[in-house]
Formats: C-alpha cells, sequence, structure tokens
C-alpha cells in the first residue's frame, strides 16, 4: 500500500493540513489547543490508514479470486452479508462468475456435440466410400461382365446420390443450428403445403402399393415458411413410407382452432419401440426397426425446422400398430406475410 503514488501524495497533502492546522492554533489560540489539534488529527489519519488498509486487502483478495476465475475455477463464492460497495462489487463479481460457468459449460458441451457430429459424420461417409473405392477397383477389371460392371456403376451412382443427400442435409441443418436460417412469415395454406410434400414420396409409395388419403379444410393455413416447412414434412412422410409394408396406407388430416393450426401425419407400419421413442429426434439415431440405408437425420432436420419456427412435433406410436405424427403450429397475433 505505501508504494502506492496516491497513498504517498495523500499522506503528504494530510501531514501539510496537520501542520497548518497545528500552526494556526499555536499562533492564534495556545500551546494546548494545538497539541489538542495535533493528537485528533494523527487519531484521524490512523483511523482512515487502518480503513484504507482494509479496503487493499479486500480488493487484493478479490484480485486473487479474478485470477483463480482466470485460471478456470468457477467454484468460489466471494459474496458476504454486509452493505457497502465492496459488497455489491462481490455480488456483481459473482454473478459475471456464474455467467462465465455457464458460457464454459455451454461450450464444453457445444465441443462434445461436435465432436460426436464429427465422428458421426465421418462414419456415415466412410461405408459408401469404401463401398465406392471397392466397387472402382473392380470396375478396372477388365475381364468384368458387362451386367456386372452395369451393376457396380448403378450401386456407385446410388452410394455418390446418399452422399449427396447427406451432405446436404447437414449443410441444412448446420445453418439452422447457427441461426443463419431466415424463416418467413407468410399465410401457408395447408392444402398447398401437403400437396408439395407428398410430391417426392409418390414414386416410392407406388412401388410399395401404398396408399395415401388427405383430409382438411382448403381454407385452413398457418403463418410459417412454404419451402422448409414442405421440407420438414417430406422428411417425415419419407420415414412413414420406409416403414409402412407393401399395400399399407398413410393418412394426412389438418384442421384448425383458435390456438393452433395442427397436422396429423399417420401410418399402420411396424411402429416404433418404446425405448426409442425419446430418442427418434436426435441427430444420427437409429432406432432398433431403422433400416439399412436409414442415416438418421432425416427426423432431426423435421424437428429443428418445426420448433424453429416456433412450432411443435410429437410422435405417438406402438410397435405393430403404426406411428403418428403431430405437428402444431400456435398462432401468433399479427399473422401476415413478410420476410
Amino acid at each position: 500500500m505505501w508504494r502506492n503514488k496516491e497513498i504517498q501524495a495523500y499522506l503528504i497533502i494530510l501531514i501539510l493540513i496537520v501542520a497548518a492546522g497545528c500552526g494556526v492554533a499555536f499562533i492564534f489560540l495556545s500551546t494546548s489547543a494545538a497539541a489538542l489539534v495535533f493528537f485528533t488529527s494523527v487519531l484521524l489519519i490512523t483511523s482512515s490508514f487502518v480503513f484504507t488498509s482494509w479496503r487493499y486487502r479486500e480488493i487484493g483478495q478479490l484480485s486473487d479470486y479474478l485470477r483463480r476465475i482466470s485460471n478456470g475455477d468457477y467454484t468460489l463464492d466471494v459474496r458476504d452479508n454486509y452493505e457497502g460497495e465492496l459488497s455489491i462489487l462481490k455480488s456483481d463479481i459473482y454473478k459475471v462468475t456464474l455467467m462465465l460457468s455457464q458460457q464454459s459449460s455451454s461450450l464444453k458441451q457445444d465441443k462434445s456435440m461436435l465432436t460426436n457430429a464429427i465422428s458421426d459424420i465421418s462414419h456415415q461417409l466412410k461405408t459408401p466410400l469404401t463401398s465406392m473405392t471397392m466397387m472402382a477397383d473392380l470396375l478396372s477389371d477388365s475381364q468384368l461382365s458387362e451386367s456386372k460392371r452395369a451393376e457396380f456403376t448403378k450401386n456407385i451412382l446410388n452410394q455418390l446420390e446418399r452422399i449427396e443427400w447427406l451432405v446436404s442435409s447437414l449443410l441444412k441443418l448446420s445453418k439452422i443450428d447457427a441461426g443463419t436460417v431466415l424463416f418467413k412469415k407468410e399465410d401457408v395454406p395447408l392444402h398447398k403445403l401437403i400437396d408439395r410434400a407428398v410430391q417426392p414420396v409418390m414414386i416410392p409409395m407406388d412401388i410399395k402399393e401404398q396408399t395415401l388419403s388427405v383430409e382438411g379444410d382448403r381454407t385452413v393455413s398457418f403463418s410459417g415458411d412454404f419451402q422448409w416447412t414442405a421440407e420438414a414434412l417430406i422428411n417425415i412422410l419419407k420415414n412413414c413410407v420406409e416403414h409402412t409394408p407393401v399395400k399399407g396406407h398413410i393418412s394426412i388430416t389438418f384442421s384448425e382452432n383458435p390456438l393452433f393450426t395442427e397436422i396429423k401425419i399417420k401410418d399402420n407400419g411396424s411402429g416404433i419401440p418404446k425405448e426409442d421413442l425419446p430418442y427418434i429426434f436426435r441427430r444420427f439415431y437409429k432406432g432398433k426397426n431403422a433400416g439399412e440405408d436409414s442415416v438418421g437425420i432425416g427426423l432431426a432436420m423435421a424437428y429443428s425446422i418445426i420448433t424453429s419456427q416456433q412450432g411443435d412435433i410429437e410422435v405417438r406410436s406402438k410397435q405393430g400398430s403404426g406411428t403418428e405424427f403431430h405437428i402444431k403450429f400456435y398462432h401468433h397475433k399479427g399473422r401476415g406475410s413478410s420476410d
């Protein structure tokens, strides 16, 4: 403390004031008055420096506390139950400590999720790449028959399409996660949305001889993004087609009430085991009934798209009795079209 130039200047000023006071008292009053002024001043100066020394110790403890926080120790609690500026400062520092602790925990979680995602992506890409490498080596054999050559070429094209879909889906998900997707708020008629969503699954349904029924009032609509919501429904419908048997049935119903617009997509397929239900919207999760080519990303994307528009999606299923997806878009004041 005594090395502080401000303290030194403060002490010099106090000494000068005491000297001046004592001099005035000695000249104009008496020796006794000068002595009284001197001893009173000494007591005040001593009290001032005792209090200043205490504040320096408290500030020193806070500095040590901050150094330990900067080294990653967020378990300390510097708060006390006293009133005063230092107590308020301690309380504010503790609040910042809690915020830093939460941010550190969030960053560690994000880092772990990123590591797991990279591992999952590597695994998903490794299988088709290995398969294509093997088939490319076989295609280099001049003795290979034309039928096998055509088969291997078709398989390579299928694997390339799978990789393209995976990369495209991951890019879309990463944009949603990063918050860079600007979802539109426009009036979306449900019948047009569903017409758009069923188009990509009509051929797979025809191949499996599946039937589709759509029911709902053509005036029903909600405020959201047409293209992105169609993307979500397409992924849900693809999941239904995949898990519905040949000559199975898929139904889509939609309705509206004062609180929300609801879409129900139901199939009579194999259903989802009870233990898989809590995880089906988790990225790269593959349930027990998942197909060999399933990546586990379609439902995760649908979930991200719907919830990013303040919607809600839940699944109801019983193994062997089909699956039903319930999608809700809640009404907000000021519905309308905007970018």
